[in-house]
Formats: structure tokens, C-alpha cells, sequence
């Protein structure tokens, strides 16, 4: 017992009263890419806790989002991916200035891998591998951001997190945009403290392929900015030259992104021309964002916030300049998504970038508890809460569908329709997800798509001795708001099947 009070004794000495040291004040052999060597890799993991502590959550990351990537079958957005990829890199492009409302790049990244095949782990793969390559990204955001600790916790909550999980696991560029925005911002840290240019253009670079992955990086990357500029503002004051970094970023950035800002503004004015059909609007984006972010479950969302306030408060302690960064980006983002959700469709989905400024936020209330007990057992206990509250649902998500059974429900309609048979899409797009799975020729029926009444009644003449089954998805109510599709089929079919939320109705 005297032994150990002396040991711990000895490291308080050598580690600093203030300082929480996992590795107990061993320091790395690697201080820039040149010491970067396999006898180096090797002498960090036998003796730094916390690069064995990063390798575990990342492998264990990495697990998360590859293990059953192809369980569920492809909703919509994602069979929209395949439609998409599976056009010439030049047709991808005249798609989107057509009127797509996202960016190329996801889909000619897709396109590539349509080299190695069309199913739904192939159109996953890139997704689930960028989306467990932003666990390591968040450590050294944390890191550079603040100190270790705080980086190796957002860590493990960013590795166990069922939000990001999720869309890890979903062929669309929320985990693309998640992996270039978090590599921009390492950068971004890096310029703030160095004032180097080549920091300041990779920042620039990373963000326009951000940009180029989805449109929605560019409120990020907007709040970066100004606090930027708040930051440098007293030296800009006495040497307005200290911009020029800062402007050779911005060069880069929109050299890169110059064809891409056209189109987005045509597109902008496209999307806003009338009010959004679906999404969710308000304070309701803002609630439902800290909900899903926190792991779709509101005990956790409330635990979650504590800890968050909790966090920001100490940062403020540390610098408030630290502070400052996490509520800006944090009450910017969400006054844009406010204002932007009754213009456009909004979903937390666009708001992914969030997830890692509140895990670093959360990691930050280590600290006030670190002072009160002086245990390195803080650090490790909040990482252990963190896993373990998100447990539970990642349980699920494994064990059930979380996404639209498209392939059992074509495979249902394949064993109950005739040839001959009429096949009626509601709302016709769901024509995507449904023939990745379903052929018509082979089952030699006739299909349709449909998104109102007078749609309903037009086929309904063509009948002849043949049945009529109607496919509907919730997307009816975006594509006919009025309602009058959906007072169609009460009067005139009646229920056959559901499968998730995909109802199969027969002609009555």
C-alpha cells in the first residue's frame, strides 16, 4: 500500500497536479512525418495509453460500421445512389446541374466502385470506411483543440455512436461530408496556431471536398470562417497583411468549387421557389438533431446536454476564445437549419458535422471532475458511460430492419402478382428502391407510377380481367400533400400486405 501512495505520488510530480497524463508523462518519439517509422509505431503502442486506447476504438469503430453492412435493403435516397453511379462520370455532372439537389462527387466516388459490383455492401463501402476513418480524425481534433483527453474520448463516443453508425452504414455522403470536414477542421486548429499557409490552404482544399460531397458543408464551413476572423481580428487590426493566408484559402477554396458554387446557387433558388412538402421545421430540427446525435434516445439527449453545457462552461475556464468556438458553431448552425427548414427539406441527417463539436463538448466536462478527484479513472469512466449508453440501440440496429425491406417486399409482390398484373408505384419514385429488386419483364407485369387521384383513376381504366396492386411508401404525403391519392385508396382498394413502412394494396 506504501508503494502505491509513493507511485502515485511520484506521478503527480512528474505529470503536474493540473495535468490529467494517461501515459504518465512518456512522450512520443514521433514529433513530425519524418519520425514516423515502424520501430517509432511500435514503441507508441507498447507505451502510450492512449494510442492503444485510440487503435481499440477505432478497430472496435470499424467493426460497428462494417458487421451486417448489407442487412437492409436500400431505401430510396440510397437506390438513387445506384441510379445515380451507374451513369457516365460526364452524365453524373449533367444530372446535377439538371437538378439534383447534391453535389457529384459521393456519386462518382459510387461510380468507381460500380466496378466491382451493384449490391448494397459494395454502395455501403465507402460510407462505412470513411465514416470509421473520422474516429481517429476527432482524436486529433480533440487533441489539437484542447489536450488528449478530450480528443480520446470524443473518440470512443464518435466510435459508439448509433447516429453515426447509421449513416456510416447508408450509401449517401453524410460520412463523406463528415470525413473531409473533420480533416479540414484538424487543419483549421493547426492554422489558428501556426498562421501557416500550407495549413490554411489543405483547410481550404478539405473544405471544398466537403462542399463538392454535400452542399450542407458550407454552413459549416461559414461558421469556421467567422470565427476565424474574430480570432485574428486584433492582429488583422494592427496588420491587416495577417489575412493573406487566410485568403489564399479562400482562393483555393473557390477555385475548386467554382462550378460547383453556380450550380448551387440555380439550385437554391429551384428548391426555395415553393415550401417544403416533407422535413422537419422549426425548433423541431433543433430538438430532433440533439436526439438523434445523442443516439435516438431522450434520457441519454438530456444526460447528453448536461454534460455539453457542462462542457462549454469549461472551456470558457480554459479560453474563451474555446468557448466561444463550440456555442458559434453550435447556435450558427442551428439559426441557419431554423430559417432553412421553411425554405428547404430539412433533416438532421444534413446537420451530421454537429455530432463531433458535441462529443468534443461532452469530453470537456472530464475536466471539472478530473479537479475534484484527481483520478485518471474520469477519463475512463466517462468513456465507459459514453459506450455503454449507446449499447442498446446499436443492439437494435443489428437485430431488426432500420431501413425499408424493399428486397422482402419485392420478393412478396413476385409471389403474388400474375402476369398481366398492374403494378402501381405510389409516389412513382419509389420505383427506384423497388426495381433494384423486382423485374417486370421476368414477371411480366406492368408497372406504373402514380402521386394523385386523377394518376389513380387513369390507370384504374385500363383494367381489364387483371388485378391492380398498389405500392405505397409514407413519401406519398411530400408528393401529394393534399391528400386526395391517399382518400383514393381507402375508397377504392383494400389492405393486402405491409412490410417496415411499405403498405401492398389490391384493387377492391
Amino acid at each position: 500500500m506504501t508503494k502505491k501512495r509513493e507511485d502515485r505520488e511520484n506521478q503527480k510530480r512528474s505529470t503536474g497536479d493540473d495535468t490529467c497524463d494517461l501515459d504518465n508523462g512518456y512522450i512520443s518519439p514521433c514529433n513530425s512525418f519524418q519520425d514516423i517509422t515502424v520501430k517509432n509505431i511500435k514503441n507508441i503502442l507498447r507505451n502510450s495509453r492512449y494510442a492503444q486506447l485510440l487503435l481499440c476504438v477505432t478497430l472496435l469503430g470499424f467493426f460497428l460500421r462494417f458487421y451486417n453492412l448489407g442487412f437492409n435493403s436500400l431505401w430510396l435516397d440510397e437506390a438513387s445512389t445506384s441510379t445515380f453511379a451507374s451513369m457516365s462520370l460526364s452524365g453524373i455532372w449533367q444530372v446535377t446541374t439538371g437538378g439534383e439537389f447534391n453535389p457529384p462527387l459521393f456519386y462518382w466516388m459510387e461510380h468507381m466502385m460500380l466496378a466491382l459490383g451493384n449490391n448494397e455492401v459494395i454502395l455501403r463501402f465507402i460510407p462505412a470506411l470513411l465514416g470509421g476513418c473520422c474516429i481517429p480524425l476527432v482524436y486529433f481534433v480533440g487533441k489539437v483543440f484542447v489536450d488528449r483527453n478530450v480528443g480520446i474520448i470524443a473518440a470512443a463516443a464518435c466510435a459508439f455512436s448509433p447516429f453515426l453508425v447509421y449513416y456510416s452504414q447508408e450509401a449517401r455522403a453524410y460520412s463523406v461530408m463528415l470525413f473531409f470536414l473533420l480533416f479540414a477542421m484538424f487543419f483549421f486548429f493547426l492554422a489558428l496556431k501556426t498562421d501557416h499557409v500550407k495549413d490554411w490552404v489543405l483547410f481550404g482544399v478539405l473544405s471544398a471536398l466537403a462542399f463538392w460531397s454535400h452542399f450542407y458543408a458550407l454552413v459549416l464551413i461559414g461558421a469556421l470562417v467567422l470565427y476565424a476572423l474574430f480570432v485574428k481580428f486584433p492582429a488583422l487590426k494592427k496588420d491587416i497583411g495577417s489575412i493573406k493566408p487566410m485568403i489564399i484559402a479562400g482562393a483555393a477554396f473557390g477555385v475548386i468549387c467554382l462550378p460547383l458554387i453556380l450550380v448551387t446557387i440555380q439550385l437554391f433558388a429551384i428548391r426555395t421557389a415553393a415550401a417544403p412538402t416533407y422535413g422537419i421545421q422549426g425548433v423541431g430540427i433543433i430538438i430532433e438533431t440533439f436526439q438523434q446525435i445523442s443516439g435516438f434516445s431522450d434520457l441519454v439527449t438530456v444526460l447528453f446536454l448536461v454534460l455539453f453545457i457542462a462542457g462549454i462552461c469549461q472551456a470558457f475556464l480554459i479560453d474563451k476564445n474555446k468557448g466561444l468556438f463550440l456555442v458559434s458553431l453550435t447556435v450558427l448552425t442551428f439559426v441557419i437549419s431554423y430559417v432553412l427548414s421553411y425554405k428547404i427539406p430539412m433533416e438532421p441527417r444534413y446537420l451530421i458535422f454537429l455530432a463531433p463539436v458535441f462529443f468534443i463538448g461532452i469530453a470537456l466536462s472530464y475536466k471539472p471532475a478530473w479537479k475534484l478527484f484527481r483520478d485518471k479513472g474520469v477519463v475512463y469512466g466517462l468513456m465507459i458511460f459514453i459506450v455503454i449508453v449507446g449499447l442498446p440501440v446499436l443492439a437494435s440496429m443489428y437485430t431488426g430492419y432500420t431501413k425499408d425491406d424493399w428486397r422482402g417486399f419485392a420478393g412478396q409482390v413476385q409471389q403474388v402478382a400474375k402476369p398481366g398484373d398492374f403494378i402501381v408505384l405510389l409516389p412513382g419514385y419509389n420505383d427506384q428502391p423497388f426495381n433494384y429488386y423486382y423485374s417486370n419483364s421476368s414477371a411480366q407485369t406492368i408497372e406504373y407510377g402514380a402521386s394523385t387521384a386523377a394518376d389513380l383513376n387513369a390507370i384504374a381504366a385500363r383494367k381489364t380481367n387483371n388485378t391492380i396492386y398498389y405500392v405505397i411508401t409514407g413519401d406519398i404525403m411530400a408528393a401529394n400533400p393534399g391528400g386526395d391519392a391517399i382518400a383514393w385508396l381507402n375508397n377504392n382498394t383494400r389492405l393486402y400486405a405491409s412490410e417496415t413502412s411499405i403498405a401492398l394494396r389490391v384493387s377492391a
